[in-house]
């Protein structure tokens, strides 16, 4: 097959598709964009051509842009796989390929070190906020001179202007964090 065959096919899977999660029948559709339902039917199935004039009128009827029904999305590699940062003594499952609304990064992390106590330096600053949410046991955030305990179920925000650094207090912990640009840079991807 063609890649402007693949393409077409995927177009006419994604048409039908989102017509379907709307609940919508062939006769709803067609009558929201002004094309007949033996003409929507041809197109879904493969047996008409799809035209740029009807194209149009489908994607603002079903709620999506021209570009994102004929965007070709590469799919090769769906699995998120863990990066081991031994020597921090944290595992970190970026979530999110490329950064959402803002430049954000979801991330979820297992740590198994407890925060760094060494010194000051240890605690980081950059730019914006940090938010993270702990999924299981307890994670020790050091916020400037501040010791504070989140626990499984409860989360946290915080400047990220104050020096800060975290751990796992008592055994391991897991977490959902939201870190803008300069929050990935500095906790996915640590100086040494």
């Amino acid at each position: 097959m063609t890649q402007d065959g693949e393409l077409d096919n995927l177009v006419r899977k994604r048409i039908r598709g989102l017509r379907l999660a709307k609940g919508w029948s062939l006769d709803e559709l067609a009558t929201r964009c002004y094309l007949s339902p033996s003409t929507l039917s041809r197109i879904e199935t493969g047996h008409r051509r799809i035209a740029l004039d009807q194209l149009a009128p489908i994607a603002r009827a079903l709620g999506t842009s021209l570009d994102q029904l004929v965007e070709t999305v590469a799919d090769d590699d769906v699995v998120i796989r863990p990066q081991r940062d031994e020597a921090h003594g944290r595992t970190t499952w970026l979530l999110s390929r490329e950064p959402g609304p803002q430049g954000m990064s979801v991330a979820r992390m297992r740590l198994t070190k407890p925060a760094p106590r060494s010194s000051a330096e240890s605690q980081r600053v950059h730019p914006g906020k940090d938010w993270f949410t702990v999924l299981s046991g307890t994670v020790e955030l050091l916020l400037g001179d501040r010791t504070i305990l989140v626990e499984a179920g409860e989360a946290a925000e915080f400047s990220t202007m104050i020096p800060h650094a975290f751990g796992a207090y008592g055994g391991p912990a897991e977490m959902l964090c939201i870190l803008d640009h300069d929050g990935e840079r500095t906790h996915l991807h640590p100086k040494p």
